[in-house]
């Protein structure tokens, strides 16, 4: 997994790439801390996330708890948009296309 970190004042974007799954989560755990206070609003690209386990849904909920819920999901594949869905956590999120 790949993740590329863009920040633009008070906006971040993490642009995540290949499978997020147990071992690869903590990449996104890790990103996560390194936002400054000065972050108020993250989007994560997910054009390039083949996979998401629970362990990866586990830090999406992380990332929306962060940022008090000034998380956007983008360019969420069908497959990983399912598995946010069965796991009950889609309807807190707010997706982009």
């Amino acid at each position: 997994m790949t993740i590329e970190k863009t920040v633009n004042g008070n906006d971040a974007t993490l642009k995540i790439e290949g499978w997020m799954d147990t071992q690869c989560a903590p990449m996104l755990e890790q990103a996560l801390q390194e936002l400054g206070p000065e972050v108020k609003h993250l989007v994560l690209d997910l054009s390039g996330l083949e996979f998401v386990s629970s362990a990866g849904v586990r830090q999406i909920v992380t990332a929306h708890k962060k940022m008090n819920g000034e998380l956007t999901l983008r360019n969420v594949s069908i497959d990983v948009q399912d598995v946010l869905t069965m796991s009950g956590v889609a309807r807190k999120l707010h997706f982009e296309p």
